[in-house]
């Protein structure tokens, strides 16, 4: 193969170069590791291997081979600033990799790497060198007396960062435990491009290009730095895919190569831009990459954790198409291109390209809000040849416009300037100390507030008249709001219910006659002072204007239906699970009601029926509701519930609703039968030990008893029969498809037996052992094990191969004979043939099972058998 036509290929061609060597495919594990919480990413193809290394787990093969889907973007790995700068830096990458578990060593690993560079993708001998560690006498003579490489291009790397084994040609997996030497090999770009070879002042460079590490595991490392020999020696071998595909493609820079080349193409079309040498360009190729699979890897942007990785590297592609003057989103619209590249690699990919597209766009249209006035102030800060961005400035835009510090100091870095990251991390520093992401009740402790505290008349009032005593732009305090602007009101008076105790805050409007201020949200700056958050749509406010505070009745009254019942579920949760149910948490709007509660056990589905009995029980009373404020003794004498023991001030509210009595400061119904139907639609665990109950109230369960109605009428009228007859009729269809399913079990087996029998004469005799591959109609996994004992009992010393095609997918098993085992391990042939047809699997050596994808390629791969299997016998 001298020209790879594509990423495609290289990657297809190096999986099937060592399935031939006897390696196991195995599949790119996730981007979250699953077995390793030291790591934020899967960031190299050892990752999922590292359980092996260390003796924890032990795998059915002693050779494997990958191609690993790595992430570079956050912690101690973090290549994301460099990316769009570099020919070779990715958030995304791909690992090739092969590694052996006890089983071959260095001359093995050598030997077959240099055969797959120079003999199957055919790389010029004279462009390709070595390095060793310097101490590695039989890795040098390895390359020089045995694979001939010239010793001028072999090159000792010593102890060349400040300790013994501190090296770039020693690897060691930590401070102490497995380590060793490994052999790196470079690729010559030729003497046109700046740089020099490994271990030269000048390796920096980009005329010497590393493209694939050998890592031999030979030592452990004890804490005195001492290395004692491993009684199982390994090999772990990396190559990076698009640097390896940049030089077949005969390009320099890995965003060159075909895949980068397509999804460039992509972001210009949907950046509208002309010049595809654009930096920008690349940013967002790279881009697309890593967050997608993030995505379906079950990433979601967040501002915490891995969520606040992936949240980075999304808004600093939008940044980068906003550059390009693309003022909308654009950014998830690359996701079909994407599938289209790399769909077929990664099926996980292609089935979860509608959602990630939908993720990706929420995301986009979420930034794009205060993408444009964040830029406007870094460019307001920039003018007059600054040269240093103050602290406070980047602090503000990460805190009020989303801007990650990374994406800031990339926009900084085109024009020459620096941040000042000391100043940022103090302005940060600043808002941990004053609490603003603290507390259970989201109060917003970072606005300043001197004066009095509200008056608050909700609980009988929607609509009042009041006066705005603050308003507050951007977290600071301010005199006044312009048409447009979005800022937190504070007044004398509020009907407002600020949001505690798991109930939302209030939405409605503050106007005048000159001006409309419509709040979104209602929220405690202090524990007696709501602030307002909205925008303000007309007009302007200003401190001291007389306004008429009005809210939204429907959605006040909905949420207070779903708070009122939330008292009388958890009255009734205790009754029936028992006293230890404890409230750990709760969130009430106008929607439904969530509810979790201590208990070590699912709710089963008679106890729910009970609870939602003694609910409604409660409603049909129809009890008035009573509200008493008085000192907290006096409210503990009464044998009020407190549901969180939280303090409401100088007093506290003692509800009456129906037989339940707690301490709550929300908004409630006049009378239980206000609640009207209380319906439970979801229960669950959320911890351990913790429950979650979802319920539903007036409209809202009716609307949710005509929805499940709806759905028995649609399954009555696909099945034919009255409603009141749906049960018998679904257990009848049931009882029928049974009774086919066995029918037709029946009959493949008879089929599967009767081509089994005229499969017999198809058996080729190879010294001494019958071969037969075939490929079975109609077959499920049940016959198809059942046919191949058969014909191992008659063929008695033999090794059989069947397939079968079952709509858009291929089973293949793999029979040997216990008397042909020594010879022919049936993992090893099955995963051979299975690799072929896009899947893997394994087995024992005398059977072995495997799927795949790929039947149109079923054909050529039980051709192959033969060549694979003679040598062998």
């Amino acid at each position: 193969m001298a020209t790879p036509a594509s990423v495609a290929d290289i990657r297809k061609t190096f999986l099937d170069f060592f399935a031939s060597k006897g390696h196991t495919v195995v599949a790119s594990s996730p981007l979250v590791p699953g077995n390793d919480p030291t790591l934020m990413f899967t960031n190299s193809g050892m990752v999922q291997f590292k359980d092996v290394f260390l003796g924890t787990d032990k795998r059915s093969y002693v050779r494997a081979a990958s191609v690993q889907a790595c992430l570079r973007a956050g912690g101690k790995h973090n290549d994301l600033e460099n990316v769009g700068y570099t020919a070779r830096h990715h958030t995304f990458f791909e690992m090739l990799g092969n590694w052996s578990f006890g089983d071959y060593f260095k001359r093995e690993s050598l030997k077959w790497a240099w055969e797959l560079l120079t003999e199957v993708y055919k790389l010029p001998k004279e462009r390709l060198l070595a390095t060793v560690y310097a101490e590695d006498d039989e890795a040098y003579d390895i390359w020089t007396k045995e694979i001939g490489l010239p010793p001028e291009r072999v090159i000792r790397i010593g102890d060349n960062k400040g300790a013994r084994y501190k090296s770039d040609n020693f690897w060691m997996m930590a401070d102490t435990g497995p380590c060793g030497p490994c052999s790196e090999i470079f690729y010559d770009h030729g003497d046109h491009i700046p740089g020099g070879p490994p271990g030269s002042p000048d390796e920096d460079g980009d005329r010497f290009i590393e493209i694939w590490n050998n890592v031999f595991m030979q030592f452990n490392m004890a804490e005195d730095g001492s290395v004692t020999p491993l009684p199982a020696p390994c090999v772990d071998t990396g190559m990076g895919l698009e640097r390896l595909a940049a030089i077949l493609q005969h390009v320099h820079s890995n965003y060159e190569i075909d895949i980068f080349a397509a999804l460039i193409k992509a972001a210009a079309r949907e950046t509208h831009t002309t010049d595809l040498a654009n930096p920008s360009l690349k940013v967002i190729a790279d881009h697309i990459r890593a967050t997608a699979f993030l995505v379906s890897d079950g990433v979601l942007p967040s501002n915490e954790g891995r969520g606040y990785v992936q949240r980075r590297i999304i808004r600093r592609a939008i940044r980068h198409g906003y550059k390009l003057g693309q003022k909308t989103p654009f950014f998830h619209k690359l996701v079909p291109d994407l599938v289209a590249q790399m769909g077929v690699a990664y099926p996980n990919l292609a089935s979860q390209a509608d959602r990630i597209m939908e993720v990706l766009r929420v995301e986009e249209e979420r930034f794009y809000e205060t993408l444009a006035t964040g830029m406007q102030i870094l460019d307001d800060a920039l003018v007059d040849g600054v040269k240093l961005l103050p602290g406070e400035v980047a602090f503000k835009l990460h805190d009020t416009f989303g801007f990650p510090l990374d994406l800031t100091n990339d926009v900084c870095r085109e024009r020459g300037v620096t941040v000042d990251a000391a100043g940022f991390e103090a302005a940060m520093e600043a808002q941990k100390a004053k609490g603003r992401a603290a507390g259970k009740f989201k109060q917003d402790k970072a606005l300043e507030y001197t004066g009095a505290g509200n008056e608050f008349v909700g609980y009988d009032h929607l609509t009042t008249t009041s006066e705005v005593v603050a308003i507050y732009v951007d977290g600071t305090r301010a005199e006044a709001l312009n048409e447009g602007q979005s800022g937190v009101v504070v007044l004398a008076s509020t009907p407002f219910y600020g949001e505690s105790g798991g109930q939302v805050g209030d939405a409605g409007a503050i106007f005048s006659d000159h001006a409309l201020f419509e709040v979104a949200d209602t929220q405690k700056i202090k524990a007696d002072v709501f602030g307002h958050h909205g925008v303000l749509k007309t007009g302007s406010l200003k401190v001291g204007d007389g306004v008429t505070a009005h809210v939204n009745a429907s959605l006040r009254v909905a949420t207070q239906r779903n708070h009122s019942v939330t008292h009388l579920m958890h009255k009734a949760l205790r009754e029936v699970l028992g006293s230890h149910v404890q409230q750990k948490g709760s969130l009430v709007n106008a929607e439904r009601t969530r509810f979790d509660f201590a208990h070590n056990a699912p709710v089963t589905d008679a106890e729910i029926r009970e609870i939602e009995a003694r609910v409604n029980a409660e409603i049909l009373s129809n009890a008035a509701t009573q509200a008493r404020v008085m000192d907290i003794e006096s409210a503990q004498q009464t044998g009020a519930m407190m549901l969180f023991g939280e303090k409401y001030g100088e007093s506290v509210r003692v509800l009456d609703i129906g037989s339940s009595r707690e301490l709550c400061g929300g908004t409630h119904v006049q009378r239980t039968g206000d609640i009207g139907l209380f319906k439970i639609v979801a229960e669950s665990g959320v911890a351990s030990g913790v429950r979650r109950i979802e319920a539903v109230t007036g409209e809202n369960a009716l609307h949710y008893l005509q929805h499940l109605e709806d759905s028995l009428g649609h399954a009555a009228a696909v099945l034919k029969t009255p409603v009141a007859e749906v049960n018998d009729r679904i257990a009848s269809v049931l009882e029928h498809v049974k009774a086919l399913d066995k029918e037709l079990a029946a009959l493949k087996g008879k089929l599967a037996s009767a081509q089994g029998d005229e499969l017999l004469s198809q058996a080729r005799e190879i010294k001494g052992v019958k071969l037969l591959v075939a490929r079975l109609e109609g077959a499920d996994v049940k016959t198809l094990r059942d046919t191949m004992d058969k014909l191992k009992d008659k063929l008695k010393t033999a090794v059989v191969v069947l397939g079968v095609v079952d709509g858009a997918k291929v089973q293949i098993a793999v029979g040997v004979t216990a008397d042909t085992t020594t010879k022919v391990k049936a993992g090893e042939l099955v995963n051979f043939v299975a690799a072929q047809v896009g899947g893997k699997g394994g087995g024992k050596p005398d059977m072995a099972m495997a799927g795949g994808t790929e039947p149109a390629k079923l054909a050529d791969a039980l051709a192959s058998v033969l060549a694979w299997v003679e040598p062998k016998l």
